[in-house]
């Protein structure tokens, strides 16, 4: 039941990375090799120009890439805290010594509440998704 939830949140991530990389990032590795290109096509560019010019072509992909990557982490963050929150609230409900049955039982508590954890993200996913597109948008004019 954990790896089912584990792969779920996996691929509506997998799903949101690949909707961002086709709508926005992509675009702006192309924008950032023909940047590059340019710089190197001009003649008369010294080598240290050359590679500032170059390093300036990636700075709105490295912010994206950036700023994809930290909302990810967030995300899972929060996703990893919750489940900790479920796993200590069934310690402290489990007691010391807990036979077969308490084990089933408390297990059950807490995969139901992992769940419960994965929905809550699954469902923060689509904002998230609109948020980004914009701050990205934004980012991209």
């Amino acid at each position: 039941m954990v790896e089912e939830q584990r792969q779920r949140i996996e691929q509506e991530m997998t799903r949101m990375i690949n909707e961002l990389d086709l709508q926005y990032l992509r675009k702006m590795q192309a924008d950032m090799h023909t940047c590059a290109a340019n710089c190197c096509k001009n003649r008369e560019y010294s080598l240290e120009k050359v590679q500032k010019c170059v390093e300036s072509c990636s700075g709105s992909l490295n912010w994206a890439q950036n700023y994809v990557q930290r909302e990810l982490e967030l995300l899972q963050n929060k996703l990893q805290r919750c489940v900790m929150d479920c796993n200590d609230n069934v310690r402290v409900q489990m007691g010391p010594n807990p036979n077969e049955n308490e084990v089933e039982k408390f297990t059950k508590i807490f995969e139901n509440c992992a769940t419960k954890c994965v929905d809550l993200q699954v469902h923060y996913i689509p904002s998230l998704l609109k948020k980004m597109k914009n701050d990205l948008a934004s980012e991209h004019k």
